[in-house]
């Protein structure tokens, strides 16, 4: 297992990216390229002892994408880009995932035209692990495209199940599609053409509309819709999930001799629900439908994050999601309509 690290891609970047590789290098046994400026990458590796028997090298770059920048044009005018060469080497089958913490429609842009759409599928997919009280639920796509064709919404339904059944291991996973409530009849042009079609496909487990409280629930294992509201939900969850911890901080501190004592009791728990609210346990977010493993990770991502991103590459090429997908769409053939 060989992945190809972004390493100037992030608000933290190169540090934490590096420091991030050495940990996965150290957790997964895999070996790493970290792809941008040598020199700065090598500064950063010097406070990093062992790391030359881990596995760990160097690609350098001259170029990177900042997240300002037009994705579309920087992809194409920056060639020796971080981003742009991370994903080549995958193209060439040097590496076997490329994983970036920088700019998400670099990252998109760079796997489309590079590595390609699958054959058959029409926009490729963001697919998020969203904590939930019964594990985890996959919500795609969270922000790969605000605007879906139904064919879309079903292309994504079918990566989405095989993605949680191959690396969550979730046998005959619960595919829904988000909307505003649990009729077939309910909802936008959109989601009232979308019903019907996931109902035809024989390869998932359709079990009709999501609503937005089962997402949290756990009541799905796959919750589907576009771009634009996926990433509302992404962010709005994320907000949500910083936002408890800090009121359960205030109260204690707020709460006088009792408050403190109590929470010195319930310390455990709350480590456990604050590591279940962590973003960072999961590191990062497969974009599903091109043509080669790629791993988005949050431009905030710290080590612990880029470790985990790296563990989500790992999982992604040892379950064999790719082939398998291929498959599904060569056994079904209403998948490719119109796509």
């Amino acid at each position: 297992m060989k992945i190809a690290v972004d390493a100037m891609g992030g608000d933290f970047a190169p540090e934490q990216i590096v420091f991030g590789a050495v940990r996965a290098a150290k957790k997964y046994g895999c070996e790493i390229v970290l792809v941008g400026d040598e020199e700065k990458i090598r500064e950063v590796l010097k406070r990093e002892t062992g790391w030359e028997k881990l596995g760990i090298t160097i690609h350098h770059t001259s170029q990177v994408i900042e997240m300002d920048e037009h994705p579309a044009d920087a992809v194409r005018t920056k060639k020796d880009s971080s981003v742009v060469v991370a994903t080549k080497l995958v193209k060439d089958g040097q590496c076997d995932a490329v994983l970036s913490a920088g700019s998400t429609g670099a990252a998109v842009t760079a796997a489309q035209l590079i590595l390609k759409r699958i054959k058959g599928i029409g926009r490729p997919t963001i697919a998020t692990p969203i904590p939930t009280t019964k594990g985890v639920t996959l919500m795609l796509d969270s922000g790969a495209n605000v605007d879906s064709k139904p064919i879309h919404l079903v292309q994504s339904g079918m990566m989405g199940s095989i993605y949680a059944e191959y690396v969550f291991g979730i046998k005959n996973p619960r595919v829904g599609l988000l909307n505003i409530g649990e009729e077939e009849t309910k909802g936008n042009e959109q989601a009232r053409e979308t019903y019907p079609l996931l109902k035809e496909l024989h390869s998932i487990n359709f079990c009709g509309n999501a609503e937005g409280r089962d997402i949290p629930k756990g009541n799905f294992d796959v919750v589907i819709c576009d771009g634009f509201v996926g990433n509302v939900v992404l962010k709005f969850a994320e907000g949500l999930a910083k936002t408890i911890m800090k009121l359960i901080k205030e109260a204690i501190k707020d709460g006088g001799i009792l408050a403190k004592l109590g929470a010195l009791l319930l310390m455990p728990t709350l480590k456990k629900l604050g590591k279940r609210l962590d973003a960072s346990e999961y590191g990062g977010a497969p974009l599903l439908g091109v043509n080669g493993v790629c791993i988005i990770s949050h431009g905030s991502s710290n080590a612990k994050s880029i470790c985990s991103a790296i563990g989500v590459a790992n999982d992604y090429v040892n379950g064999k999601v790719l082939e398998h997908i291929k498959e599904t769409l060569e056994q079904e053939e209403m998948l490719t309509k119109e796509s």
